[in-house]
């Protein structure tokens, strides 16, 4: 094992034991059995040894979706991904605070790697027509709602103890962006998942069937149409 291995390694394990959600470098070196200046040269700064524990933490939840088999049906994909986002969150919640609930980390890669397996998913949902929002605004509302019950259910567990809070959350979210996912009520939801499959296959067509300028038009005329407010 290298040195910086190491110390990531036992910094993981203080973390996962701390009461307060904090580490010291002190400690850290003292478990890694290496002098402070090796831990500065590798990481720079706490931050930088926290934002790699965090990586490394996370990265075995990542590697688990990376080489997940897709289902032949993205919704049971998203619903799986929020549910085992949710059980990952509360079997470390010192790193998910860290990487979620703070701005200590802001240089983990984390976040960013789960927001693009998400965004992967619903990209399917959208060339399938099934897709209600732009894949990207999903992706945020999903992310957002999904670390929002992660973190209610980790600082708050006397007001969010039951389990099937996050269960019930997810339908609802998932409910409001995926066409069948419920009964549709809205006269004009159709005119919007289709300009929001065509948006999500427009950049495909740049150079083959339009030139820049026409795929931009397209757009902008989808995007109206795609944003055009809901009945009251």
């Amino acid at each position: 094992m290298t040195t910086r291995a190491a110390i990531v390694e036992a910094a993981a394990d203080l973390l996962a034991r701390s009461p307060s959600g904090d580490i010291s470098t002190r400690a850290v070196c003292e478990a890694a059995g290496v002098q402070q200046p090796a831990l500065y040269r590798l990481f720079g700064d706490k931050e930088g040894l926290l934002a790699a524990t965090v990586d490394h933490v996370w990265d075995e939840y990542l590697g688990m979706k990376r080489s997940a088999e897709r289902s032949p049906d993205p919704l049971e994909d998203l619903r799986s991904g929020w549910d085992s986002h949710t059980i990952f969150a509360l079997a470390h919640p010192n790193a998910y605070l860290l990487l979620f609930g703070s701005g200590a980390v802001a240089r983990a890669e984390s976040a960013a790697e789960a927001m693009r397996l998400l965004r992967e998913v619903l990209d399917r949902l959208a060339a399938q027509g099934r897709l209600r929002l732009d894949p990207e605004a999903a992706a945020r509302v999903v992310m957002a709602a999904n670390t929002g019950v992660a973190l209610a259910m980790i600082l708050r567990p006397e007001l969010y103890a039951d389990a099937a809070l996050s269960t019930t959350l997810r339908d609802v979210v998932h409910g409001a962006l995926v066409s069948d996912a419920t009964p549709a009520t809205d006269a004009g939801e159709p005119d919007r998942v289709a300009a929001t499959t065509l948006r999500s296959a427009l950049p495909a067509t740049v150079g083959d069937l339009f030139t820049d300028r026409e795929a931009g038009l397209l757009d902008e005329w989808l995007e109206r149409l795609q944003s055009r407010p809901r009945p009251s």
